[in-house]
């Protein structure tokens, strides 16, 4: 008969990494250093590219030639239409045994420009947004918030727009009703208190001097604009802008243990991937890192996952080497990186506690997403489960296991199934987040440390 102390060393231990791991508190605070940084850099899915290439290049990644058979140890990198990085250290193995992936997304929640955005109401000038993605639209309104993307002017050329970053740039804002006259909007559920049309950003209120004029203030928006950029509101129609909220990365609590931003979701796992990509010297199987566009509405188009231009890649490393692609994806494995929310005690009614995942308890195992009936999700096996848990277990990573929440209150998608689809071994992995979605999302430093951990100990793998 075991004893009292044997049984309970049966028990699922969910620890803190505090606890676990007391010696890598330290050395997150100094891995989010950069995290922070790129945060800042990185607000928009082209900005990330953009950064993300400078990591690679600074690293000695040279760019992918298709057809080129490269040694082990090379690295490589593509970048696809600004919006997705991929990137490559070639393993001592053939590809057909198999190559180690890694995937997540740069693509945020966020307002997006309309194609014909700057009205004039009352002596205000507005910009029209389109929302992008899961955003709740209540949340958006009274904050700060800058202007990044890019315009094509009539000529073909291209100016680059980012606007409310600087200390001394303006900032924009969506204006909310005052409570003394918000009886009716109180009324409402939370999901119709601001609809899509009210979510109008204020550009400006001065109007032109001439006061027989009509729309004074547009006018002197497009004037201000056409000044600074040589643009007319025709070339909105050929322009890429986002409304992001304008504040910087910050620490939160006098511990400064977690970091609240804009854009966790996904970049939290996207830059941790990248940075085990570029440490990574001479794996055994080739380890590949995607950053991939559009996962917040589905994935389609040609910069998401559920193109082709990631499996071209890969098929066109496979050829390099001479290897057949399908063989070397039955062999592969892939990290479907994307967070996962994180319990708040705050709304313990959303979840159920012992399947949960919490900040500050590592990186976080979801064997399936989807939603109420495991709708969407490729669902991984056990042997994928028991090979990335005994990984993690040899290379001291803190991990959790869990759900999303209470299984009829809705889920989420990510990218695995897309990449399951292609016959390659795929589970999903993240790090937990407070506030998902919103413009200012939380995360424990100490998962994120611990999500590259497990970045690093998969490209490093030689099993």
């Amino acid at each position: 008969m075991k004893t009292t102390e044997e049984l309970k060393n049966l028990l699922y231990k969910n620890e803190t990494v505090a606890d676990a791991a007391p010696d890598a508190i330290a050395a997150a605070q100094d891995f989010c250093e950069g995290y922070k940084t790129f945060l800042d850099n990185a607000k928009t899915e082209r900005e990330a590219t953009a950064y993300s290439e400078k990591l690679l290049t600074a690293a000695g990644y040279q760019k992918f030639v298709p057809g080129t058979s490269y040694a082990p140890g090379t690295k490589v990198y593509t970048i696809n239409r600004e919006k997705c990085v991929l990137a490559a250290t070639i393993g001592t193995k053939n590809l057909e045994e198999g190559f180690h992936l890694n995937i997540a997304h740069i693509d945020s929640p966020r307002l997006d420009l309309r194609p014909v955005p700057v009205f004039e109401k009352t002596g205000i000038g507005y910009l029209r947004t389109h929302y992008y993605g899961g955003v709740r639209k209540y949340q958006w309104p009274t904050i700060p918030l800058a202007l990044h993307g890019v315009i094509y002017r009539a000529d073909g050329t291209k100016v680059n727009v980012c606007i409310g970053e600087k200390d001394d740039d303006p900032v924009f804002c969506i204006t909310d009703l005052l409570p003394h006259l918000g009886a009716k909007q109180s009324a409402k559920t939370l999901a119709e208190g601001i609809t899509a049309e009210d979510l109008n950003v204020i550009i400006a209120s001065l109007p032109i001097e001439d006061k027989d004029a009509e729309q004074r203030v547009k006018l002197n928006v497009l004037g201000m604009l056409n000044e600074a950029y040589g643009i007319t509101e025709r070339d909105f129609t050929r322009a890429e802008i986002e409304v992001v909220p304008a504040y910087k990365a910050r620490d939160i609590g006098l511990d400064r243990a977690m970091i609240g931003a804009y854009g966790h979701d996904d970049r939290v796992d996207a830059y941790p991937a990248l940075m085990a990509e570029i440490g990574t010297k001479s794996p055994v199987y080739t380890s590949v890192c995607v950053l991939t566009d559009k996962e917040e509405t589905g994935s389609d188009g040609v910069t998401g996952l559920n193109s082709m231009y990631t499996f071209h890649f890969l098929q066109q490393l496979c050829a390099g080497q001479g290897a057949d692609y399908i063989t070397a994806c039955k062999a592969a494995k892939c990290l479907s990186a994307d967070v996962t929310a994180a319990y708040d005690p705050t709304f313990a009614d959303a979840f159920e506690p012992d399947n949960g995942t919490y900040a500050g308890r590592g990186v976080a195992i979801y064997k399936y997403t989807g939603s109420r009936g495991k709708s969407g999700t490729s669902d991984a096996s056990a042997e994928l489960v028991s090979y990335l848990t005994g990984l993690m277990d040899a290379n001291s990573v803190v991990w959790q296991i869990g759900e999303m929440g209470k299984l009829d209150l809705g889920g989420g998608g990510t990218v695995a199934k897309y990449v399951a689809n292609q016959d390659i071994d795929t589970i999903d992995i993240g790090v937990p987040v407070l506030s998902m979605h919103s413009p200012f999302e939380i995360v424990s430093k100490a998962d994120v440390y611990m999500a590259y951990l497990t970045f690093k100990a998969f490209c490093e793998d030689a099993e």
